[in-house]
């Protein structure tokens, strides 16, 4: 009886969701499972986690909604240890705390916010602001390779492939090319040295054998001139 009032709680969770998104929030269940959720997080502009797109698990038991789900982040963020249970109030850390009332668009709006703040909490870490930069950076990058990330969010293995393309011809750009200006400049000036080259190095090539000649011929005058005598 429980796990059917699990069930159809948690369906009416997804509909809810699906029909009015979070903000900053995707979740979805494991197609095999609705009992393992798996969510993105976008980090809110004018934070150190903008521009980061943060993958974690949430784990209902079967007697979901009266009793709480373990809650995790897979995403190195700077603020949560990646695979670490996270002691919330809405998780089961803290199971005196729950509200059945809460829904998963509830859980998923109570992490952000608290992701956003500093208070320390189990499963909590302290970096710098740099540090959280750096990891929002890399992020989409490290979800990409995670199989359930890429099976259940296919929307964002798109942007990273986007954001991939739009890289390249940065790259290419600063690469200096055989048809650029400067470069065409560089093989021009290549080609008139050569140019100039080609007579120095046949001149020194030839000077040495005329003379080689010339000292032979006279040699070989002063040895002949006792036979002439």
């Amino acid at each position: 009886m429980t796990e059917k009032a699990c069930l159809k709680r948690l369906q009416k969770d997804y509909r809810a969701i699906c029909k009015e998104p979070v903000p900053h929030v995707v979740a979805r269940p494991q197609p095999n499972d609705i009992l393992e959720w798996h969510y993105v997080l976008e980090g809110s502009i004018g934070t150190p986690y903008a521009g980061g797109y943060y993958h974690g698990k949430i784990i209902f038991p079967a007697e979901y909604p009266f009793k709480p789900p373990g809650i995790s982040m897979i995403t190195p963020s700077g603020r949560f240890k990646p695979q670490k249970k996270l002691c919330l109030s809405m998780s089961d850390y803290h199971p005196e705390s729950w509200n059945p009332m809460w829904s998963v668009s509830t859980i998923l709006t109570g992490l952000l916010s608290f992701m956003m703040d500093s208070n320390p909490t189990s499963g909590s870490v302290t970096t710098t602001v740099e540090e959280k930069k750096r990891l929002a950076k890399a992020s989409l990058a490290f979800n990409c390779k995670n199989p359930i990330f890429n099976k259940l969010f296919p929307e964002y293995v798109e942007k990273y492939e986007e954001q991939l393309a739009a890289e390249q011809p940065r790259e290419q750009a600063s690469t200096p090319d055989e048809t650029s200006e400067p470069s065409l400049k560089k093989t021009k000036a290549k080609k008139e040295l050569k140019t100039v080259e080609g007579p120095i190095n046949q001149r020194q090539q030839s000077f040495p054998m005329w003379l080689l000649l010339l000292l032979f011929f006279i040699f070989g005058s002063v040895m002949a001139l006792p036979l002439l005598a």
